[in-house]
């Protein structure tokens, strides 16, 4: 299942390499929302993944984004005691101008998209 959220660039960290064949990249967001005459900001931290790094370069701090996600969950044991980690995954990034409807920019490639799970069985049978 896929998510989305749009907010203000705020961090963009460095990518780790974490194995040989494996890389990652965090970089956070700022979400704020008006809850009955009150604003309350969150600050939003996603990572992405192997060739999905270097999509964070197109942006700048402080521009409006919209960033389209997965939630993944892991679980290990260490020392006989269970952990476990939630991330987010962002895989898609496209810059957006609030107030108006969240149209494509030209940062949008399109090919970063996953298959959609929805489409319509037209068949007869």
């Amino acid at each position: 299942m896929s998510y989305e959220i749009t907010g203000k660039l705020v961090a963009r960290f460095d990518i780790v390499q974490r194995t040989e064949t494996f890389k990652t990249r965090e970089f956070v967001i700022e979400k704020s929302e008006d809850i009955n005459g009150r604003t309350i900001t969150n600050y939003v931290k996603f990572q992405c993944v192997q060739d999905k790094t270097a999509m964070v370069d197109r942006f700048n701090i402080g521009d409006d984004v919209k960033v389209q996600f997965n939630i993944k969950g892991t679980k290990w044991v260490k020392e006989g005691k269970e952990n476990y980690i939630t991330n987010l995954d962002a895989w898609r990034m496209e810059t957006v101008k609030i107030g108006q409807d969240a149209t494509p920019s030209d940062n949008t490639n399109y090919h970063d998209m996953p298959p959609t799970l929805d489409a319509v069985d037209d068949l007869p049978f």
